[in-house]
């Protein structure tokens, strides 16, 4: 009894006891497995980016389309539909070559704006007698780039550099191929002779190149180890072995360069666009000088009223922004003119520049010439709406691309430049009311002649006189015309030099069908906007002899000295402009002669272009 009664008594608590020490061990456990396993789920599912290396090609990608965002903001102004249509029309021609054999491919695109102070685009490269000059040095991949990225690629190939530490890039190159060779060499027992040989020389480049980073840096020996190398590396190719792995390694590279190029292409472009339509801070310094001046001296009192308003005087027009692109415009026409008396230049601008404009050109004399400064702003409001840009336009520039398949199924293109006039062309009646005759010119041109026979021209019915480009048709750029009735074999005109007939401006309503046409493209969504100005003057150009005018100064380095010598008026039309340090240095002497290198003001903003 008392020994059952004992047992009876103790089990309990030893019972209590253990399941207490159980209770404690478990917990201890779990507190060591719980952390443990969240650890490892915290691993396994959310992979930080410390652990998961980031592959470099996503690296370039990223950076590759920031690059391609701002190449959009400061690219194309053209609808978004129109865009789209241009890149499905890209796709469908390199897809299908069955389809392209039957009827060629065309795209037009607009080029990235110019002027700093402007939103839209204002010109690029154009002109069909500067391109005939350049079609027989320009191959075929200097074409395809030029359809992408405009004249970037004709400027980064006539300033193309040499390559800077060519002999370390060889080393790189050798030592990666090297490298994906070895592996699948050391697999075969009969080449360990070779694998020993390119181990020993992957081992001496490294080493090279862990303390040399620049050509200076190499050792003397340096071309004996890299012929030793590649060497090596021809007799690697010529053993038979599973190249799976060479395979892989050496797409690897190729993949990896080819992103890095388009990178740096994307990127080389952007700035190539940034650079050009960035006011130099030479120029922006001289607009602020004469702006400033303008208010502090108020004994400039030169202007000729009566003159502006008199019919029977040859009136000149130049919408510009630029002080010294306009100035180079008057001085060169008035330099070249049998009687500069009769010669009345306006200079249309917006409010932002009007006051530097105003005080610079009642300081300067341009022989017996007059020169009139106009406030364009306060015109505008009367005739633009909310579907056209409240603001002063400069002409308005497009790149033409036919893409297709020639006889010998090889794929060709052609590139052609057109510039046309922009919405505030056509608030020129109501500006100048009591003119009926002017003539317009763009602020990127030198004149080399006089213009005086331009007065006696009889134009017939034709509104407009204009240097036509026929090698661009109507029905070429019907995908950007909409749905608007035209006749597809007019031919495509360009601004520059323009004589146009103010009166039967005003009988025909040109700007009232202007307005028209702008409204129902921007409405229907349809077509483009900026090529209204093809539609609105069909049939009413009139042909100017082609010696008349020599345009691509701005893009196209293949021009004889004959043909600009010729030329009464030279078009800087083009990105590479003579006043930006992108323009081309040859071109540049024609324009420069015209700007006085001894004005003060010129001196010192340091406007050296």
């Amino acid at each position: 009894m008392k020994g059952g009664g004992g047992g009876g008594g103790v089990g309990p608590g030893k019972r209590r006891w253990r399941f207490l020490a159980v209770g404690v061990l478990f917990l201890v456990v779990l507190s060591m497995l719980v952390p443990l396993v969240f650890l490892l789920g915290l691993h396994n599912g959310f992979h930080s980016a410390g652990f998961v290396p980031r592959p470099h090609t996503t690296t370039s990608g990223d950076r590759s389309n920031h690059v391609d965002n701002l190449v959009r903001k400061l690219g194309p102004t053209l609808p978004k539909d129109i865009l789209k249509h241009y890149v499905n029309e890209a796709k469908n021609e390199t897809s299908s070559a069955n389809a392209t054999r039957k009827s060629q491919k065309k795209k037009g695109t607009p080029v990235p704006p110019q002027v700093v102070l402007q939103p839209l685009s204002k010109r690029n490269i154009s002109g069909d007698g500067g391109k005939a000059g350049m079609k027989g040095g320009i191959n075929e991949g200097l074409r395809l780039c030029e359809l992408q990225y405009g004249s970037y690629c004709i400027w980064h190939e006539e300033n193309r550099e040499d390559m800077k530490d060519s002999m370390v890039k060889k080393l790189k190159d050798q030592l990666f191929v090297a490298r994906a060779y070895y592996p699948s060499v050391a697999k075969i027992p009969a080449q360990n002779m070779l694998t020993r040989d390119l181990r020993q020389n992957i081992q001496e480049l490294e080493r090279v190149l862990s303390e040399s980073t620049t050509d200076a840096d190499l050792p003397p020996e340096i071309q004996k180890k890299s012929e030793r190398m590649e060497a090596t590396i021809a007799k690697s190719k010529s053993v038979t072995m599973d190249c799976h792995n060479v395979d892989k390694k050496l797409r690897q590279i190729f993949d990896l360069t080819e992103d890095e190029a388009n990178f740096h292409m994307k990127q080389s472009a952007f700035l190539y666009q940034l650079a050009v339509q960035t006011m130099p801070k030479s120029q922006h310094c001289l607009s602020m000088r004469l702006t400033v001046e303008y208010f502090r001296d108020d004994s400039f009192d030169q202007e000729l009223p009566v003159k502006y308003s008199d019919p029977t005087l040859q009136h000149y027009v130049i919408f510009s922004t630029n002080v010294i692109a306009s100035t180079v415009v008057i001085n060169s026409t008035v330099m070249h003119a049998r009687d500069s008396m009769n010669q009345v230049f306006h200079v249309l601008t917006n409010g932002q520049n009007y006051y530097a404009m105003k005080h610079w050109f009642l300081g300067n004399t341009f022989k017996d010439a007059v020169v009139e400064v106009l406030n364009i702003d306060p015109f505008i409001p009367d005739y633009y709406d909310k579907t056209t840009p409240s603001h002063l336009n400069l002409p308005t520039e497009f790149r033409v691309s036919f893409h297709g398949i020639n006889n010998a199924s090889a794929m060709h293109s052609r590139t052609q430049y057109i510039s046309i006039f922009s919405h505030s062309h056509y608030l020129l009646p109501e500006i100048f009311k009591n003119l009926e005759k002017v003539v317009v010119l763009d602020d990127d041109i030198v004149v080399q002649q006089d213009l005086s026979t331009l007065w006696s021209l009889n134009m017939g019915q034709k509104v407009m006189g204009a240097i036509q480009i026929c090698s661009v048709r109507l029905g070429q750029v019907r995908s950007y015309l909409g749905e608007s009735s035209f006749h597809k074999n007019s031919c495509t005109w360009m601004s520059g030099l323009n004589v146009i007939d103010l009166a039967r401006w005003r009988k025909l309503g040109i700007s009232e069908t202007y307005w028209k046409l702008v409204k129902e493209q921007v409405s229907k969504k349809e077509g483009s906007a900026a090529l209204a100005s093809l539609l609105t003057f069909q049939d009413l150009i009139y042909a100017l002899d082609n010696d008349w005018v020599l345009s691509g100064l701005g893009h196209d380095y293949g021009l004889s000295t004959q043909s600009i010598k010729k030329a009464a008026v030279l078009h800087y039309n083009g990105n590479m402009k003579p006043w930006l340090e992108l323009g081309i240095p040859k071109y540049k002497v024609y324009w420069i002669k015209f700007l006085n290198p001894e004005n003060q003001f010129l001196n010192e903003c340091n406007v050296n272009p």
